[in-house]
This record gives structure tokens, sequence and C-alpha cells, in this order.
């Protein structure tokens, strides 16, 4: 998850809730209101009957009358009983159905006098009221049916402003933390361009003296610094490159002249052919790294071509038959391969010469028959190319290690070499999003595998 996204969802969370918990309290609130207001009603009401208690004259007869003409006075679907002091009910206000109390009430008032119960259904409030020296149990009950309909349309207010808000203020953190990390992302995709030949490109200061001003300026000091240890990196390599291959060069072409028009005894001759091999590696080694100077990943992609895998294999292998005039190829295409095969992808064709040349090299030093087989595998998604060679292969502990740079195995021993040619073919390889692959199939068979993608 990015970082925007991160900042943008905490927000939210933290808003969300500190919003929720201020509903939640509005509602609380309010429903406390509104059970305080319609216990404030209920007393007004008893207040109200006992007044009329006090002030009638034949309190029976005037009763009806009375409560008919105030009946929706204060309060909803109200009851009323009043019992006398033998808690004998001397009026009710319920019509065309029979009246039932509960008697453990009326003793209750006898302690408490006035008892207010919201847990029942109606809610109850009565009192114990003594007028002109005779005691009355008024008893009322109602429901608020206009307090828990406004509680209710507030609980779906609140709950649908929450939603709302909800989305809201998703949205806008998401906008506004993309604003603010507008120049992050700026600065983010300015790095990404920079490659290793692009050390100088400078990150813009904006001079705003924030974090990510301070980031930009140490990014440039940075790259200022790397810059100087990739030049002097190169330009080593480079000048080491071609300053040595000028004299391997006059040696090869003395000894290829001292080996075919001098008089030798055949030790002599064979030392000297070593001798000319070894130079040929070295030869082929400090072009390698000459080459290797001039690409990276970055700008590679840039100089590819349609290369036919075919043609680099021979024109590699012809360029080894020089050195090792009794090496032998078997070329084939597999049958799996897809009849549309082109056997061409894109590439480097100097690199990927290098990359063969080292294959066939180790084939025919490493051989014991001195030949070595190529066989061809094209599909909808790969292209692979096996080079198998006959001889002793390579302990499974040491294949983990066997594309390191100067590391050989112990069949390596007694035979010349530096230990980077594998190293170079899967940085060349790598270079092309490609990889290579060591196997052994079979009992003195060693198979490297190329593989390249499409």
């Amino acid at each position: 998850m990015s970082l925007k996204r991160k900042i943008a969802l905490n927000l939210s969370i933290a808003f969300s809730l500190l919003f929720g918990i201020v509903m939640v309290v509005i509602y609380m609130s309010f429903n406390d209101f509104r059970r305080d207001e319609f216990k404030e009603r209920f007393r007004q009401r008893l207040e109200f009957t006992s007044h009329f208690i006090a002030k009638s004259k034949d309190f029976e007869e005037e009763a009806p009358v009375f409560f008919n003409e105030n009946s929706d006075n204060i309060l909803l679907n109200e009851t009323i009983l009043i019992f006398n002091s033998q808690k004998e009910l001397i009026y009710s206000t319920i019509k065309d159905r029979n009246v039932t109390w509960d008697n453990a009430l009326l003793k209750e008032l006898d302690d408490k006098k006035v008892v207010y119960s919201e847990k029942t259904v109606p809610e109850i409030y009565a009192a114990l009221r003594t007028i002109h020296g005779e005691n009355y149990y008024i008893l009322t009950s109602a429901y608020d049916t206009n307090g828990n309909s406004k509680l209710d349309y507030l609980k779906y207010l609140l709950i649908t402003a929450y939603v709302m808000s909800a989305l809201l203020i998703g949205f806008f953190s998401y906008y506004f933390m993309g604003q603010f990390l507008k120049p992050l992302e700026d600065l983010n995709q300015e790095i990404s361009e920079v490659t290793a030949h692009k050390l100088t490109t400078q990150i813009p200061v904006r001079n705003s003296n924030d974090e990510i001003d301070v980031l930009a300026k140490s990014f440039n000091t940075m790259i200022g610094r790397l810059d100087d240890v990739f030049q002097s990196q190169k330009d080593f390599t480079a000048s080491a490159s071609h300053e040595i291959r000028t004299p391997i060069t006059r040696m090869a072409f003395q000894l290829e002249n001292l080996i075919k028009f001098g008089e030798h005894t055949p030790e002599t001759r064979s030392s000297l052919q070593q001798i000319q091999r070894d130079v040929y590696q070295l030869s082929d080694l400090t072009n390698s790294l000459l080459l290797l100077t001039k690409f990276d990943k970055e700008n590679i992609q840039s100089i590819y071509e349609e290369v036919r895998i075919d043609e680099v294999i021979f024109e590699s292998f012809e360029a080894v038959e020089k050195s090792y005039p009794n090496l032998k190829m078997d070329f084939q295409i597999s049958e799996e391969s897809s009849e549309d095969a082109l056997l061409t992808i894109k590439g480097v064709q100097s690199l990927l010469d290098i990359v063969f040349i080292n294959l066939f090299k180790n084939a025919a030093i490493y051989s014991d028959n001195m030949e070595v087989d190529v066989l061809i595998t094209e599909n909808d998604r790969h292209f692979v190319v096996d080079v198998i060679s006959r001889g002793h292969t390579i302990p499974e502990e040491e294949q983990l290690k066997l594309f390191e740079a100067f590391k050989r195995g112990k069949n390596s021993q007694n035979i010349s070499g530096s230990g980077l040619g594998l190293r170079i073919v899967k940085r060349i390889l790598e270079y092309h999003g490609a990889e290579i692959r060591y196997t052994s199939p079979a009992d003195l068979t060693n198979k490297f595998s190329v593989v390249f993608k499409k």
C-alpha cells in the first residue's frame, strides 16, 4: 500500500472514530433529555390531577367531565388510576375493559411517597398525596411515543450523517494527501529516471525548506559522489582494457607466426599452443570487460535489435574453433518447437556472442570428446538454447556458486582460467532479461540452458 493511501486510510479511520464517538454522545444525551422531559411531564400531570382533586366538590361526578376535556392535554395514551386511603379504586380513565393494578406498587408508595418506573411498558409515575386530610394514591401511565419517534429519527439521521461523513472524509483525505505528497511523487519520478549513465542529473530543489527539499539536496549530494566513483571505475576499466588489448594482440600475432613458421620440438610446440590459447582467452576477457563498461540494464534496451540466435551460435562457434580446431558441434532444433519458430530474439549481438563463446570454450576445455550439442526449443513463452557436453560434472554443492566471480569447480583443476567467464555470461543475460541454468541430466553430462523470455 502506498504512503498516500496509508495516511489517507489512517486519517479516515481516526476522524470516523472521533465523529462516531461524538454522534453516540449526541444520541445518548438526547435520550437522557427525552427521558427527563417525559418524567417532568409525568410530574406536571400528577400535580394537575392533585390540584383538581383538591378543588373539586364532588370528585366522582366531576372527574369524567374533567379528564375527558383534558385527555390530550399533556401525555399520549395516558391512563390514570386514583385510589382512596383504603386503596380502593375510586376513578379510572380506562373504559370498556377490566382495570388491573399492582398492589405492591401501592404498598411501595406508603414508604416512598413517589415512584417512577421507566423500565416498564408503559412507563409509570405514581404518588401518594394527602388532600383535605384524606390520602389519595394516584397512578399515571403513558407511552412516550413522540419522544421515542424523535429518538428513532435522530438515530437514522446520525447514522446517515456518519456514513456520508466517513465517505467524504475518506475522499478528501485521499485528495489532500495526494496534493501534499505530490512533491514526493515528483521526486520519486525524477529519482527513478537516474541511471548509471545519467548520474550527472540533479534533482530540482524547490527551496521550500521542508523535509522533501532536504531529501532532494541529500540525494543530489549522494548522486555527485556516486558519479565520481562510477566514472573513476569506468575510466580505469576502459583504459586498462584498452592498454592491455594492444600488447595482447601483438603477442597473439607473434605466437601465431612463431608456431606456423618456426621449427620446434613437439613439447615446445605444445607449450606455445597452450600459451596461444591463454592469450586468446585473455584477449576475449579483455574485450568482454570493455564491452560491459558501455552497457547497463537501463540503456541496453535502447539499442536492441532483432538477432537470429542460430547466426549467433555459428559465429561464436567459429570464433572458438580457431583456438580449438578439434571441437565439433551438433546443432539441432527441437521437434517441440512451434511450426512458426523464427529463431529471433531482441538483444545486442556483440554481447550474445560473448555468452556462447564462453559456453563453447567451457565445452572444449572440460569435455572428454571435444564435442558439443546445441538444442534450440521455442514455444509461445520461452526461447531455450541448451548447450550440452560430456565430461566430469559439477558437484551439487558447487552449483549454487557456479555463476559467482572467481568461482571455479573441482573439475577445473590444472586447467587455466580466470573464473569470470560464467559470471560475465550471467550478467549479459540479466541485461537481456534472460537466465542461465546448469543441470546434469545424466552421468558425465553437463547441460547449460539459456532461457530467453518472449
